[in-house]
This record gives structure tokens, C-alpha cells and sequence, in this order.
């Protein structure tokens, strides 16, 4: 056999070699990327238990679907904003009437709310049970039992949040004498958790749905004979505008989704407890196939 024809069977075996190869990588990245051909869904979520709970329980769907899913964490502010300006297409809660009210009062001519997943939050200021105080208008005279570098504290969470900007409202309304630390969910839910050990006072704000009242029992809200804190709430979803449009399945699927108190609270139990809350959620899913297929259902 010539050379020439050595070289040309070569370059054809080459381009073969090649073409299968190309075939074949695309095809496990697509499967390891975990998504599809029907798009990317963009998912922004703040740093609370419930929030990372369900968005990566819907990163995990949407994906099972044919998406590309990217989730984006950030503070509550840049989401509403990152969602009105179209850079994210989803985010999975938001509190109303009372929480979320600033945010939806500025945003909603570039937003699309949509149905409620979850009804009858709470959030407040909360302390273990064995703390004798009942009211947050009796914080005051009780204040050195919630000392904190010398001075009375309540251990809040992100700075900017709803819940934090509430809780500056009740320090004013109260007149109270105390310190509103800004910290995160994580650094709160420290203090609290060592506080408990040790049987010592806290004052931290909270919120539920969350896990925590699962692996503490002995926790309780203070009383808010002002309303503050308003009164109970539901979670709803939001896109940006054009999104339902755009995907119809994915608002009709979110439509659909229903969640209570054991149910997110098992999921965020789940995830909390997984090193991977992507892997928490696959796990819950797959122990709850059935509830979920009824949300993903035609």
C-alpha cells in the first residue's frame, strides 16, 4: 500500500475516532451536568434553611425534567433586583403580605407572583422555654440576662434581610435597650444552640418554617402585643416577567407544589444533615416520589 493511501485511510479512521468520541463525551456531560436541551433555569435564593432546602429540591427536578439549572445564593435585595432586571429567572420564596412587602411594593410591575407552596409562617424573637420572659415588652427590665460582650444582644441574622429590618422596627416600637447584632443563619443558630447546652439565656430572631423547632422542642416566640412582626404569613414564588410565558410547564409544575410542616421540615432535616444539599435532596426526593410526581404531573 502506498503511503498516500496509508495517510488517507488514517486521517478517515482519525475523523471517525474523533466524531465518536465528541458524540460520546457530550453525551455523559450532558448526563453529569444533570440537565437537558429544554434550556437553562436561572435560581436565586437567600441563605435560609427552607430556601436552600427547596431550591436545590428544584434544582434536582427541573434537571430530572431536561433543564440546565444554575442557582445563584445572595442576600435578599440583589434577588429582588437580580429578578426584575431578568438575570434570575426564579426565586422560591417570598413572604407575604407582611415580610416581603417593601420588596414586592417596588418590584412587582417587573415580576409575576405566583401561587402559595406554604401557609402559616411565623418569625419573631425567639428564646428557649426555660428563659423567663414571655414578652418582648418585657425584655427591658430582664436585659442583663442577655449580655453579650457586656451589653444586652439579640443575636440577629444577614444584614438587609426582612426579618432584620423588622426586628429594627421592634427595637424602636419597644424602646428597647438592646443590641441587634447582624450575623448570618449559621452564626444565630450557633449562639443558640451553645446557649442551650449550657442552659444559658438567648434572645435570636427565627423564623418557621425551619428545622431547628424539630431538634428543639423548647423553643418559643415572644409575644408581640404591638404587632410588629404582623401576623401569620404564606410563601409564594415569584419569576421575572416573560418567564411563564417562556417555560408554562415549569410555573404549571411549581403551581402544583404543596408543602407543611412535616414535609419541609423532613426536607430541611434531610439536607441539613447531608454534606451535599443537592445529595439531601435527591435522598428526600427519592423517599417522596410519589408526593412530588403529583406536583410534576401533566
Amino acid at each position: 500500500m502506498s503511503r498516500g493511501k496509508q495517510l488517507a485511510i488514517f486521517t478517515v479512521v482519525a475523523a471517525l475516532v474523533i466524531g465518536v468520541t465528541y458524540l460520546w463525551g457530550g453525551g455523559n456531560a450532558l448526563k453529569e451536568g444533570g440537565g437537558g436541551n429544554k434550556g437553562t433555569v436561572k435560581i436565586g435564593y437567600n441563605n435560609w434553611a427552607e430556601n436552600i432546602a427547596v431550591t436545590n429540591m428544584w434544582k434536582v427536578l427541573l434537571e430530572e425534567k431536561g433543564y440546565q439549572v444554575q442557582t445563584t445564593q445572595t442576600e435578599k435585595a440583589p434577588l429582588w433586583s437580580g429578578a426584575a432586571s431578568g438575570s434570575i429567572d426564579i426565586m422560591p420564596e417570598v413572604w407575604l403580605p407582611t415580610t416581603d412587602k417593601p420588596f414586592y411594593s417596588e418590584y412587582k410591575d417587573q415580576l409575576e407572583l405566583h401561587q402559595t407552596w406554604y401557609k402559616g409562617t411565623n418569625l419573631g424573637l425567639v428564646v428557649p422555654s426555660y428563659v423567663k420572659v414571655d414578652r418582648i415588652d418585657q425584655l427591658n427590665r430582664n436585659k442583663g440576662q442577655f449580655k453579650r460582650g457586656g451589653e444586652p444582644t439579640i443575636v440577629g441574622i444577614d444584614p438587609g434581610a426582612s426579618l432584620m429590618r423588622l426586628t429594627e422596627k421592634a427595637v424602636k416600637e419597644y424602646g428597647l435597650d438592646f443590641k441587634l447584632l447582624e450575623s448570618s443563619e449559621p452564626a444565630m443558630l450557633s449562639e443558640l444552640e451553645k446557649a442551650i447546652r449550657d442552659q444559658d439565656p438567648v434572645l435570636v430572631t427565627l423564623w418557621n418554617p425551619h428545622w431547628i423547632f424539630s431538634k428543639h422542642h423548647n423553643l418559643k416566640y415572644l409575644k408581640d402585643p404591638k404587632n410588629v412582626y404582623g401576623e401569620r404569613e404564606d410563601i409564594y414564588f415569584v419569576t421575572r416577567r416573560g418567564f411563564k410565558k417562556e417555560h408554562p410547564e415549569v410555573v404549571k409544575w411549581m403551581n402544583q407544589w404543596q408543602m407543611d410542616d412535616q414535609t419541609l421540615g423532613k426536607l430541611m432535616q434531610t439536607v441539613e444533615e447531608s454534606d451535599d444539599p443537592e445529595a439531601g435532596a435527591k435522598k428526600w426526593i427519592q423517599e417522596n416520589r410519589k408526593l412530588v410526581d403529583g406536583w410534576l404531573k401533566e
